[in-house]
């Protein structure tokens, strides 16, 4: 599988995606070892081992994997570890990451004991009522793991001793992960008609909230408020073009989270989860600004996520005749890994074209959700190969023998060669899919199969 594309969340036999899959929190002081803790549960060294102070990590979610249940791991660890106010700072991003979850990995040193931070970390996690999963870590021997069980006394259950850097313990700590977490509810199974759900995001200041009202106002609004901590996601229920649709985590566009030190990392935080949550997401930029390596960021976020995209540039009564000639420009040039995404422009604050959001949404969705059967497919491929052949690559010229398409939301081909494609022939078979099919709105995967050499 091509880096950067997670397997499709819970899917069915048939590859059709079944909804959100569970969030799990992993929370804990710095240097505790979450992040190792992570890569173990992940299977994989993806998150950031080292602990640099100040670091906004940008990717904090992960997909993991055990015993075939399929749920996102979220590692919080980027926030700034300042002595001064580090339990005050530690506890808000612990507050808001527990908010988000559906069960929460409290990680512990387990030769240290509890510290002040630790104990102000457990009171939140008593007073959200979530499930919690206690880890001792660094238990590498017998006399540790009898220290370990004085852990008891924080009143959050079971201890399970685990060693992050040897793997000990690790597999009975996944199997209590697993009994924490929701189990995905059957009735999603084949839902009909259930409201789409939508992320709208942006960096700061974009107009998210200017948007978000617009939308809401003179509609019956059912706020579905997730019971817990003063910081939990909020989702909006609002009724657009005659049908509902779910806005995902409102209250993270609704109220900027303005913690002195680490507030990006937990915008970014909230933003990643919400697009994870999310099967289309709106992504707002300024019209009148030039778009921005965070902009670009967070489309990244959206592609790693596999979503449905559609951006809104939002201030269009303030872009003059000189600023879209340059935005043009900057939408050829930055924009280009994403021209498939429905563009709109929109003045949120008067409502001005606000009602083209909808047409946009249900265009990038139908885009997310289309199958092309594996004899339209074979066709296709036979004529595209016949018209534009791979070029010879030192005297071998890679074949497609077959294609299929495996899962939809998003499009996901597999390709059975006789060689590796070059990235750019991929890029051609992606661009071409999009002319014959359309696929508007959503990114498409393509994993390649090349044939083993067979050894004489």
């Amino acid at each position: 599988m091509s880096q950067g594309h997670p397997e499709p969340p819970d899917t069915d036999a048939t590859g059709e995606s079944l909804g959100p899959v569970p969030i799990l929190a992993v929370v804990g002081r710095p240097n505790v070892g979450k992040s190792t803790l992570v890569n173990r549960i992940i299977g994989r060294r993806e998150a950031v081992v080292e602990d640099v102070p100040g670091v906004t990590r940008d990717r904090v979610s992960y997909d993991a994997n055990w015993n075939g249940r399929a749920f996102t791991v979220v590692d919080t660890g980027g926030w700034n570890p300042d002595a001064r106010g580090l339990a005050e700072q530690i506890a808000a991003q612990a507050e808001i990451a527990i908010g988000l979850a559906d069960a929460v990995l409290f990680v512990v040193d387990a030769t240290v004991g509890i510290t002040d931070t630790d104990a102000a970390v457990v009171k939140i996690l008593r007073a959200s009522k979530k499930n919690v999963v206690l880890a001792a870590n660094k238990v590498d021997d017998q006399r540790t793991e009898a220290e370990a069980y004085g852990l008891w006394n924080l009143g959050l259950g079971e201890p399970y001793c685990v060693s992050a850097l040897h793997g000990r313990g690790s597999g009975d700590m996944l199997d209590a992960i697993l009994a924490a977490l929701p189990e995905p509810p059957p009735e999603r199974i084949g839902e009909v008609g259930g409201p789409r759900r939508i992320a709208i995001v942006g960096k700061p200041n974009v107009g998210k909230s200017s948007l978000l009202n617009q939308l809401a106002q003179e509609q019956r609004v059912v706020v579905d408020n997730v019971a817990g901590t003063t910081v939990d996601p909020v989702d909006e229920l609002i009724e657009l073009g005659g049908q509902t649709w779910r806005f995902i985590d409102t209250a993270g566009i609704r109220k900027r989270v303005k913690e002195a030190s680490g507030h990006e990392y937990y915008a970014s935080l909230r933003t990643s989860t919400a697009i994870d949550r999310a099967e289309v997401a709106v992504l707002v930029i300024d019209g009148g600004e030039s778009i921005s390596e965070q902009d670009l960021r967070i489309i990244q976020t959206i592609r790693d996520a596999g979503r449905a995209l559609v951006i809104a540039f939002n201030k269009w009564d303030l872009v003059d005749e000189e600023r879209r000639y340059y935005l043009e420009r900057e939408i050829e040039r930055e924009l280009v890994q994403v021209q498939w995404a429905p563009r709109i422009n929109v003045t949120a604050r008067t409502g001005w074209h606000v009602d083209r959001l909808v047409p946009a949404l249900e265009k990038a969705l139908a885009g997310w959700e289309t199958r092309i059967s594996t004899g339209q497919l074979n066709a296709f491929l036979g004529r595209l190969v016949a018209e534009h052949p791979h070029p010879v690559r030192s005297g071998k010229q890679p074949k497609i023998l077959f294609g299929t398409q495996a899962a939809t939301a998003p499009p996901t081909f597999v390709l059975f060669t006789s060689g590796k494609l070059d990235q750019g022939y991929e890029r051609y078979i992606e661009r071409r899919l999009r002319e014959e099919f359309g696929f508007v709105g959503t990114p498409i995967v393509l994993q390649q199969r090349p044939r083993e050499k067979r050894k004489r």
